[in-house]
């Protein structure tokens, strides 16, 4: 009995980790585009900026002219690198942070939302060093071609800035902040109403069902968190003055982007980000399951 416990344990946390990276790996191959489109939009300044993209097609249609198919491409190998990690860690710690929160008197619908967050404030952690790198990618307007790769700006980020809070782990309170709204919410409404909605004998008609409580899941996190997502661009993208830093801190960066952009400038990309992450978020959840589930039948 106790040489089987550690290998049974070992074996689920397995499953966990590599369901978690498969399910980062699709959703960012499929979806970075958007996430592209997303950014370009958060740290632009308001029409005043001479580069101000006029429409969600204006955006896309300039940086196919300007920058080509691949400049929808920018700055996906951070995420790449860090997707499997980051998606196993994510996984992995909601469902180490579900079981310990089962020991205590929470109810269990509460205790899912407060494993999301610990899952998403762990994530951040482990990420925040590969959206610097993708942010400062992703706002370079140059063509694919002539852009430095992920390798040499995060080497031209660490010579100028270093690992601390002005280099790689820029923006980090950010980032936090994004990961575990969003977290909080997005494993907390999936099961919660999964649970509540009966299943289906039919398997379209089950994959359908989670597929949309997954993608209301991640388009509702999406409007939540998405002021943390503007502030966190702000923070790691080009300052509107080079050598002027102007957005320092989370809640400073947010409460000055209100005063001179207005409310709405909180919510800049929230269409590109929720046409992303929700069906993305969907995507992830269903990945996650069905490979969980592969796994679990058959090693």
């Amino acid at each position: 009995m106790t040489a089987q416990k550690p290998r049974s344990m070992l074996r689920e946390a397995s499953h966990q980790i590599i369901a978690g990276g498969s399910a980062g790996l699709v959703e960012i191959c499929l979806m970075h585009p958007l996430d592209v489109v997303k950014t370009r939009f958060q740290i632009q300044r308001g029409s005043s900026d001479p580069n101000s993209y006029k429409s969600l097609g204006d955006c896309f249609r300039t940086i196919f002219r300007n920058e080509g198919i691949f400049g929808f491409y920018k700055g996906i190998l951070p995420p790449i690198v860090a997707e499997t990690p980051k998606r196993a860690v994510k996984f992995f710690t909601f469902e180490q942070y579900k079981k310990l929160l089962n020991l205590t008197p929470l109810s269990p619908g509460v205790a899912l939302s407060v494993a999301g967050l610990g899952a998403g404030l762990t994530e951040a952690v482990v990420v925040n060093p590969f959206e610097v790198v993708k942010v400062s990618l992703q706002a370079n307007r140059d063509a694919f071609k002539e852009q430095p790769s992920s390798f040499a700006q995060a080497r031209r980020i660490i010579k100028m800035d270093g690992f601390g809070r002005k280099g790689l782990n820029k923006g980090l309170t950010s980032t936090l902040g994004r990961h575990g709204v969003f977290n909080m919410i997005y494993f907390g409404f999936y099961f919660n109403v999964k649970d509540a909605i009966p299943t289906s004998p039919d398997p379209t008609l089950e994959f359908l069902r989670k597929f949309t409580i997954g993608l209301v899941s991640g388009t509702i996190s999406s409007c939540v968190n998405i002021p943390f997502d503007v502030a966190k661009s702000r923070i790691q993208g080009p300052q509107p003055v080079p050598g002027e830093i102007k957005y320092r801190t989370c809640f400073q960066t947010m409460a000055l982007v209100y005063r001179e952009e207005g409310y709405l400038a909180l919510y800049k990309g929230l269409v590109p980000k929720i046409m992303r992450l929700g069906p993305g978020g969907a995507v992830m959840l269903l990945v996650y399951e069905y490979v969980s589930g592969w796994l679990q039948r058959n090693w």
